[in-house]
């Protein structure tokens, strides 16, 4: 079984590798890495960039999908759509920042956690067809706004 370096092991591993590469050529680390940088471009700061925007592409893109899949069985095609288009900017920040909080922090994840679980059973203590109409007719206010 090998056992993970600690952080000063891995602290000495990378001062090591620098000395290897300025002894070569001036450039830190050449030695090491060479040419065989992964990824569209020569730069690896460039490829982490490209990948970053790439995931939050997909996720966005995924996160309507998903959005538009649980609206679309009960609301149809074109009214989910209307729906998901037709959301306000500051639901959009509120939900950035209410799902930044949940990633950063086990606090944060606890307490959105513990809100949403709060949500639902306050949901479900409501009257159905209250919660039904009441949901009906936020969502159709929407779709009424952009019309």
């Amino acid at each position: 079984m090998s056992r993970e370096p600690d952080r000063k092991e891995i602290h000495r591993l990378v001062r090591a590798r620098r000395k290897k590469g300025a002894a070569n050529d001036g450039v830190p680390g050449e030695e090491i890495l060479g040419d065989n940088v992964p990824g569209p471009t020569p730069n690896p700061s460039t490829n982490l960039l490209l990948a970053d925007i790439a995931m939050r592409m997909g996720t966005y893109v995924m996160r309507g999908g998903i959005e538009r899949a649980f609206l679309r069985n009960r609301y149809g095609s074109d009214l989910a759509n209307d729906i998901v288009d037709n959301r306000s900017i500051a639901k959009t920040l509120s939900a950035i920042v209410v799902a930044k909080m949940a990633v950063k922090s086990k606090v944060g994840a606890a307490l959105v956690g513990t809100g949403l679980v709060g949500k639902v059973l306050y949901d479900h203590s409501k009257a159905r067809r209250a919660a039904r109409r009441d949901g009906d007719a936020t969502l159709l206010g929407r779709v009424d706004e952009d019309s």
